[in-house]
């Protein structure tokens, strides 16, 4: 058997090949996974939004994008109707400013704005400590629960910044961060009200 040369030719057909093979197998994974990944997001949503909503038996309206000045993404509000009339919404919020990036929030808020739940939709903060932020503001003790609160009467911000609520303890930027998306959502919330 004749051995091959090491030559420059002989190489980068080699690694063309290899580099064909292996596009070839990830495109493959990707088209198989595809449709199963779309499903489990979009069911992760509807849970939430169910999981939110003020008035158990709603029926959800058709999505509506809004987008506040000087915000970089738009606010998603799926509107509540009870017998044709808006009960709430569940809000899609998001805000900035938490310690490991962009904070996702689903909340829902009866029509006059007060919050009846929320859920994280997804956050990058530190596990442990920031990752609280799914259940610290639903504990009713202290100055935690943010439920049955509306923005527009108590002040969404940490005691330490002249707030009403209990920072996450060695968390306050990941309590600033969550409260500031609450309070956009509340914003947007009015925003879809004014313009209906």
């Amino acid at each position: 058997m004749a051995k091959l040369d090491s030559s420059l030719k002989n190489m980068v057909l080699s690694l063309s090949l290899i580099s064909f093979v292996t596009s070839a197998l990830l495109a493959g994974a990707f088209t198989l996974t595809k449709d199963p990944i779309v499903k489990a997001q979009m069911k992760k949503q509807q849970d939430a939004i169910q999981e939110v909503l003020p008035v158990k038996d709603a029926t959800i309206g058709e999505k509506v994008e809004i987008k506040l000045d000087g915000m970089p993404d738009v606010f998603i509000i799926y509107p509540a109707l009870k017998d044709g009339q808006l009960a709430g919404a569940a809000i899609q919020t998001y805000s900035y400013e938490g310690y490991g990036g962009k904070i996702e929030v689903m909340v829902g808020m009866d029509k006059d704005g007060v919050v009846s739940n929320y859920t994280i939709l997804s956050a990058s903060e530190t596990p442990g400590l920031g990752s609280k932020t799914s259940f610290w503001f639903k504990t009713p003790k202290g100055n935690q629960d943010i439920r049955g609160k509306n923005p527009a009467k108590d002040n969404f911000n940490v005691k330490k910044d002249g707030g009403d609520f209990d920072a996450i303890t060695a968390s306050t930027i990941s309590s600033r961060a969550f409260l500031s998306s609450i309070r956009s959502a509340f914003d947007a919330f009015k925003k879809y009200n004014e313009q209906k």
